[in-house]
This record gives structure tokens, sequence and C-alpha cells, in this order.
């Protein structure tokens, strides 16, 4: 037996047109709206099956640090505004006394000697010439003798006379000092042996001295 198909429905407008539309099975389509469903989600199913089963492969990332935070840098401080110091008035100078400069002493020179020089510092007598026995020029002293050459107040010279050196000092026989003369002039009796005894003969007007 074929199902019966429901009858088309039929409207008239006010033109007195007659419309007719045929209706639609509701159980059909209903029938193929949960056979989709049922379709579809059997097909999820055996999907997540399928997924679990698999071993799936996950590429490993590499581990990135984060980024290091920069620290903000401290603010400055605004360096502290210097005052200009105010300038000094300044002090006229003083006016220039004018110093009064004392001259100092000029030393004036001494006036040139106009005295004695030379043999004439000495006056007449007061050296008086020393008589002792006369040395002759070739003749060969022995230690502890001098020849003392002397002269006249005007300058005259005059025969070396026979003296004792300044550091002489004889002993005798038995090793005792002899004494000599003050004016250390050799008397005759010590006279070195050889020596010619002649004694010195005083010009004129020449004084003299201690006699040997």
């Amino acid at each position: 037996m074929k199902p019966q198909h429901p009858a088309p429905q039929r409207r008239v407008d006010s033109d007195g047109v007659t419309h007719i539309a045929p209706e639609r099975s509701g159980s059909g389509l209903g029938l193929w709206l949960v056979g989709g469903a049922l379709a579809f989600t059997v097909v999820c199913v055996a999907l997540s099956v399928w997924w679990l089963s698999t071993d799936v492969e996950v590429a490993e990332t590499p581990f990135e640090a984060p980024p290091a935070v920069v620290a903000a840098p401290a603010p400055v401080a605004p360096a502290p505004r210097r005052v200009a110091p105010r300038p000094q008035p300044v002090a006229a100078p003083a006016p220039e006394v004018a110093e009064t400069v004392t001259p100092l002493p000029v030393d004036e020179p001494e006036p040139p000697y106009t005295g004695p020089t030379g043999t004439q510092l000495y006056k007449a007598g007061t050296k008086p010439l020393k008589r002792g026995i006369v040395v002759p020029d070739d003749f060969n002293l022995p230690d502890g003798y001098v020849r003392h050459y002397q002269s006249t107040d005007n300058g005259q010279p005059v025969a070396a006379i026979l003296m004792f050196h300044p550091d002489y000092a004889p002993n005798d026989e038995s090793g005792q000092p002899i004494p000599l003369p003050e004016n250390r002039v050799v008397p005759v009796e010590m006279a070195p042996p050889g020596l010619p005894i002649q004694m010195l003969e005083l010009p004129e007007g020449a004084e003299a001295g201690a006699s040997p």
C-alpha cells in the first residue's frame, strides 16, 4: 500500500486567483536530520579513539629566558647653583709720597803715605851691629853654625859674622848642656877648628853691639 500524500493547500486571493501549494511531509525531514546527527557522532567518536591511540610527537621548544629587566637609572640631582661673588669695591691707590733718600757717607781715600820706607824706618843706632868673627865665603861651616849678614843704617853691607843656629843646643862630655851667649854670637873660644880668627871691623859711625 502506497503512502498517501497530503493534499495540496489551496488559497484564493482577493482577485479570485487560486494558489495551490503542495504540503511537505514533516516525518521524512526529521528522519534525515536524526540520521545525519547519528552519523556525525559516530565519526567524532572514531576520530577520538584514533587520536588517543596514536603517539603524537611533540616538538620541543627551546626554553628562552625572559629578557632581563634593566633598572632605570636613578634620577640625577641637579647641581647646586653657584652664586657668583659680588665684586668687592677697589680702594683708590694712596698717593705716592716722595721719600727722602739720605746718601750714605762715602769713605774718602786715605792720602798716600809719604813717610820713610825700607831702611829709612830704622833710625841710626836703633839696631846696633853685632861684632863677631868674620866667616869667609869659602869656609865650610859645621852643623850648628850659621853666617849672619847685616848692614849699616844707610844700607851699606858688612862682612858676615859667625853665629849659632837657633836650634843648636850643644852638650859637654858629661851630657850637660853648654850655655850659649844670649845674642848667639860665637865667641873665639867656641869657634870651629880651622876657622881663621878675624874680628869684624865696624865702619865709622856704626854702633857696635855686644862683643864676643
